[in-house]
Order: C-alpha cells, then structure tokens, then sequence
C-alpha cells in the first residue's frame, strides 16, 4: 500500500511540473515566433493545463480502467468549478466579468449536457467522440474570431500573461521545458493511474470514485495554481477564463480523443448522479455570472461545503467495490 501511495504522489508531482514545464515552454516558443497571445491563451493555455486530463485518461481507458478515464472528466470538471472557483473566490472575491465569460459558460453548460445525454447509453462510441472533436474545431474557429472582432475582450491574452513571469533566456530553454514536460506528464500518469487502480481495489472503493476524487483533482492542479496566482493578482477573468475553458476542453478534446482510441464503457453511476452534479455545477457557475453582480466568498464557501458534500457521497455510495 505504501509503495501505491507513493506512485501516485510521484505521478501528481510529475503532473503538475509536467503541466507547467509544457505550457510555459509552449508560451515562450509561440510568442518567439510571433503568435498573437490570444491564440496563445486560446489553444496552447487552454490545451496545456489540460494536457494531464489527457494522458490520464488514455492511459486508463487503455489500462482496462474505463471508470477512471470517464470519472476523470467528470470529476475534474466539478473540481473545477466547485472547489477551484471556490478556493479563488475565498482569496479574493470576483468583482466583476466580461460579457464574454457569460457566453463561455452557457457554452461549458450546453456540453456539460449533451455529456449526459451520451452517457445514457452503454457505451460512448468513436463516432461519439469524432463528433466532438469537429464541435471542438468550431468552438475554436468561432471563439478566435469573435474575440478578435471584441477588441475590449482581454481574458485570452490575460491567460498567457500568467505564463510569463518567468522569462526563459532562448528557445532551446523553452524546447527543453516541452520535451521535458512532456516525458514528466506521461510518466506521472502511468504511475498516478497504476497506483490509483492499486489503492482503489485494496480498500474495495470503485475505480470511478478514485477516478472522481484522487485522480480528477490531481489532474487539477495546474488549473488551482493558475487560479490561485491570478485570484492574488486579481485576475478575475483569468479565473474564469481557466475554469470554464478547461471544462469545455476536458469534454470535447480530452474525452472526444479517448474514446476515437478506445470506446468507454459507462457504469450505471455516471447515468444517475455523477454526470448531473456536473451539470449542476456548470449551471450553478452559468446563473451566477448571468443574474449576480459579484461573486463573493459566500458563495465561495456555498461552492466549497458542496464540494465536500459530494466528496462525502461520492465515498460513502462508492465504497462498494
């Protein structure tokens, strides 16, 4: 058990350096060749912080963990919003938000609930998630052409800022960080999902409660510390920003590519709670950015006791082998 344990904190370590290593790699190369920083915190922030939710994933689904690889997803994005939003929030209230934030979030919303519609079925076939990916190339498409037509709109280029505090000294530094990232995010997913799985069957909880809890906030982390380094500068819109795009992002890319490589089989949980806490949380997070002028740490502990709630269901319902 001790040596589980410690693979799966070795491989949460090596997540989340990998996570960073990748990103502020990635940053520093793009702006070096001249990529605007909107494309930057669009698609390589938005695809970096999300990198660890992928290899998971993978891994698991083709480790015979399916339960993992689809609780990862889903537990993640409730991680996200109940207990990143929340930790920000109680750091520092958001004041206030771009229109643009209210869009995304109807958008996380909307695709929160067509996952639960495709996890009614036994399965979530390949043609499910080819879908997905061409929905993610429109998102894409169509969110680069509206912020830039939105001159006033900054969250992108607000993302990528975050990345830059520190400044690599040349673009053979930033390669090392890709690479370097990279190999780190493989190899800590190979070992958070093999120690997972370990700890899981020893204690008779179910894969997809490990997948919900230990694994979906490890693949977090990169998330909470961007959260919580821009609640303390005060960017609020990088708080929304990371939260609601990594939610979109860990439904229609990190998901959509899993299941093109191998079908997840759905257990009979995801289809009766977990995938609506979900969406719970995606329309709680949509209401308030629509209907309150301030997000302040009320809400914030609202967000955190839910969190916890469903932390103590989750293990009590799922304790079942």
């Amino acid at each position: 058990m001790t040596h589980d344990l410690l693979l799966v904190a070795a491989g949460l370590v090596l997540l989340f350096v990998g996570g960073e290593g990748l990103v502020r790699g990635s940053v520093n190369i793009a702006e070096r060749f001249g990529v605007s920083k909107l494309l930057i915190g669009l698609v390589i922030v938005g695809f970096g912080t999300s990198t660890p939710e992928l290899l998971v994933s993978v891994n698991a689904a083709l480790d015979g963990a399916p339960e993992i690889a689809l609780g990862n997803v889903v537990g993640s994005n409730i991680a996200n919003i109940l207990l990143i939003v929340g930790i920000s929030v109680a750091i520092m209230p958001i004041l206030s938000w771009e229109r643009t934030a209210v869009r995304e979030a109807l958008v996380a919303a909307l695709v929160a609930m067509v996952l639960v519609g495709l996890v009614q079925g036994a399965f979530i076939e390949r043609t499910e998630g080819a879908a997905m990916l061409l929905v993610l190339l429109g998102y894409l498409f169509a969110s680069y052409w509206l912020e830039r037509r939105n001159q006033q709109s900054e969250t992108l280029e607000h993302e990528a800022e975050e990345f830059e505090d520190i400044p690599l000294p040349n673009i053979w530094v930033a390669a090392v960080f890709v690479v370097a990232g990279i190999a780190a995010l493989v190899f800590g997913a190979d070992l958070l999902v093999g120690g997972a799985v370990n700890i899981a069957r020893a204690f008779g909880v179910s894969d997809a409660v490990i997948g919900l809890s230990l694994v979906a906030v490890g693949t977090s982390l990169p998330e909470l510390a961007t959260a919580i380094t821009a609640a303390i500068r005060r960017h609020s819109d990088v708080v929304l920003g990371n939260v609601i795009g990594s939610n979109i992002f860990n439904i229609l890319a990190i998901l959509g590519t899993t299941v093109v490589i191998l079908p997840i089989e759905v257990s009979e949980r995801f289809r009766e709670f977990d995938t609506h806490v979900m969406l719970a949380a995606s329309v709680l997070l949509l209401g308030l950015l629509a209907l309150v002028p301030r997000i302040g740490r009320l809400w914030g502990a609202v967000m955190l006791a839910a969190y916890a709630a469903y932390m103590i269901v989750l293990f009590q319902a799922g304790a079942i082998g």
